[in-house]
C-alpha cells in the first residue's frame, strides 16, 4: 500500500535533522514554534532545486538532499550567521521509498552536522522539485553584507572553484579520460558541496563584505563589487585550482573554469588592507582553505589580469532567465 502524505512525513521527516531545545514545536502541526536567542536577528535564505535544472535526473538521491540544504547553508555562511532551523517543500512525482530514504539520509546527515533542525514544510505531488529555507541568527548589526567593501579592500576566495563545474561535466558525460581519484574528487565537489559555515562565522571579525559563490567566481565577485559601489581586479594566476582539475583540463582551462563555472558554494570575501595581516595570522589560509585573488577598486567593472595584461573573460554569473 502506498504511503499517505501523513505517513510519509512521519516516516521520513519528523526525525530528519538535529534536535534543538529552541524548537518547542516542530514537524507535525500547522506551523512551527522557534525561540530566537536574545539580542540576535533572524537570517533567512531560500533556494529551489528543480530536476533537470539544478541536478540531473539520475543524480543520487542522497546528493539531492545534501545539495538542497548545502546551497542554503552557503548563503547563511556568507552572512556570517549561525544556521539553526530549516523548512522543506518537496514536490514528488510519486512515493519512491528507496529514493526518499536516500534523500533524507543526505539532507539529515548535513543538517545534524551543522545542528540544523527540520521544523516543518510541505509535500505535494508533481514534477520533482525541492525547496529548502534555512533560518539562522547573527548579532546586530549585521556583520557581513555584499555592500560593505571599499576600494583597496583585498579579495579572497575559499576552496578551489571550478571543481564542481568539471564534476557536472563528468556527470553529463562531457569529460573523460581522468584518473579514478580525479574523477571521484570532481564528482564529489559537485554532488556534495561543503558549506563554509565555521569560517563564515569567524569572518565576522575581519571581512568588510562577503558573497556566496554559486554562479561563478568572476560573476559573483562582480556582484559583491557592484553592491559595494566598486569594481574588482582579479589576478588570473592567483585563482586557486585543485590538482585534480588541472590534471583533467590543464592549468589555463582550470583557472577559466574556476572563474566562470558554477555550483561551487564557496565564499568570496573582502578585507580591509589593515586587517589582512591579522586575518592570515589568526586564521591561517592553509588551515582555513582560502586564498587572496585580487582587490576592489574605485573604477566600476570586473577585470582579470594575467601577467599584467587584461584578459578577455566575460561572465556575469548564471542567470535562469538570461537568453
Amino acid at each position: 500500500m502506498a504511503l499517505t502524505e501523513r505517513a510519509l512525513i512521519e516516516r521520513y521527516f519528523r526525525e530528519c535533522g538535529a534536535r534543538r531545545s529552541d524548537v518547542p514545536l516542530g514537524v507535525g502541526d500547522d506551523a512551527s514554534l522557534i525561540d530566537v536567542p536574545p539580542g540576535m536577528q533572524l537570517v533567512a535564505a531560500l533556494d529551489t532545486l528543480v530536476s533537470g535544472v539544478h541536478f540531473l535526473p539520475h543524480s543520487p538521491a542522497s546528493s539531492v538532499g545534501h545539495r538542497a540544504l548545502a546551497v542554503n547553508l552557503s548563503d547563511i555562511a556568507a552572512m556570517g550567521a549561525q544556521p539553526a532551523w530549516a523548512l522543506l517543500g518537496l514536490t514528488l512525482p510519486g512515493v519512491d521509498e528507496t529514493w526518499l530514504e536516500a534523500f533524507t539520509s543526505g539532507l539529515g546527515a548535513l543538517a545534524r552536522k551543522h545542528n540544523v533542525a527540520l521544523v516543518g514544510g510541505d509535500t505535494t505531488s508533481g514534477p520533482l522539485c525541492i525547496t529548502v529555507q534555512v533560518l539562522g541568527y547573527a548579532p546586530k548589526p549585521p556583520a557581513m553584507l555584499r555592500s560593505g567593501g571599499l576600494p583597496g579592500d583585498v579579495l579572497f576566495v575559499t576552496g578551489t572553484p571550478g571543481d564542481a563545474a568539471a564534476g557536472l561535466a563528468l556527470e553529463k558525460g562531457e569529460l573523460s579520460g581522468l584518473t579514478e581519484d580525479a574523477a571521484a574528487w570532481l564528482r564529489g565537489r559537485f554532488l556534495y558541496p561543503t558549506p563554509r559555515i565555521e569560517l563564515g562565522i569567524k569572518l565576522r571579525e575581519y571581512a568588510s563584505a562577503c558573497i556566496d559563490v554559486s554562479d561563478g567566481l568572476l560573476g559573483d565577485a562582480g556582484k559583491l563589487a557592484e553592491a559595494s559601489r566598486c569594481g574588482v581586479v582579479i589576478d588570473f594566476e592567483h585563482v586557486p585550482v585543485s590538482s585534480h582539475l588541472v590534471s583533467a583540463v590543464g592549468d589555463a582551462r582550470a583557472r577559466e573554469l574556476a572563474l566562470t563555472g558554477g555550483d561551487d558554494y564557496e565564499l568570496c570575501f573582502a578585507v580591509r588592507p589593515e586587517k589582512v595581516d591579522r586575518l592570515t595570522r589568526e586564521l591561517p589560509p592553509g588551515q582555513w582553505n582560502y586564498r587572496r585573488i585580487g582587490v576592489l577598486r574605485s573604477e566600476p567593472g570586473s577585470v582579470v589580469l594575467r601577467g599584467g595584461t587584461v584578459m578577455d573573460v566575460s561572465h556575469s554569473g548564471f542567470d535562469h532567465f538570461a537568453r
